[in-house]
């Protein structure tokens, strides 16, 4: 009997770490597919059309929108951010695991279209790492690194809804609770872990 493909949801605050768990899961995967977003910002210098984001304009992104192409969207620091429905669909179709890497808004809207899904949350050690982190990506003003760290909380306020959640502390361990999560073998990081929720209110809680 063929497998049915999953569809795994990662979020987290900007900052947190997760495109760098979503590449390394790809990497170690090569059967996974990565959903590659539709977004109206514009690119980084280290960014590539088509491999990080399919960057578009304003319109074309209202398009794409109105013709029902996007799985979601949201509008993230006043930029448009979008998942194709036909590019996960023949993925899935085709018996590939799909990963995507959205933010919270639009993951409830997949998890209307797509309750199957499995969404994984990733929070950061504490928000002096999550302002360190920022800082060292060098990719941001500061008005804008200050944006981001005001807008984490409420970011980090939906956790709840995740099936999963991931403290991203340590790179090598983050990463391969990702792993176990994607292989379906893991139960200490699902939400309703007690000593889980303990260590994430911690963090909520610091100022």
């Amino acid at each position: 009997m063929k497998k049915t493909a999953r569809l795994f949801v990662i979020a987290a605050p900007s900052g947190a770490g997760k495109t760098t768990l979503v590449q390394a899961m790809v990497r170690r995967y090569p059967e996974l597919r990565f959903s590659v977003s539709y977004t109206t910002r514009k690119r980084r210098k280290n960014e590539k059309d088509g491999r990080d984001y399919f960057f578009v304009s304003a319109e074309e992104f209202s398009r794409l929108e109105a013709c029902g192409e996007l799985l979601e969207s949201a509008l993230v620091f006043d930029n448009h951010y979008g998942t194709s429905r036909t590019q996960v669909e023949e993925h899935l179709a085709c018996g590939h695991n799909v990963i995507l890497e959205i933010d919270w808004q639009g993951a409830q809207q997949v998890r209307q279209s797509m309750p199957d899904c499995i969404s994984i949350f990733v929070l950061p050690p504490s928000r002096r790492e999550l302002a360190r982190r920022l800082q060292a990506r060098r990719t941001d003003s500061e008005a804008v690194i200050a944006r981001r760290l005001g807008d984490a909380s409420g970011d980090m306020s939906h956790w709840d809804e995740f099936d999963y959640c991931v403290i991203n502390a340590d790179l090598d361990l983050a990463v391969a609770k990702m792993e176990s999560i994607l292989a379906g073998k893991n139960t200490a990081n699902r939400r309703d872990n007690a000593a889980l929720r303990a260590d994430i209110q911690r963090i909520l809680a610091q100022p």
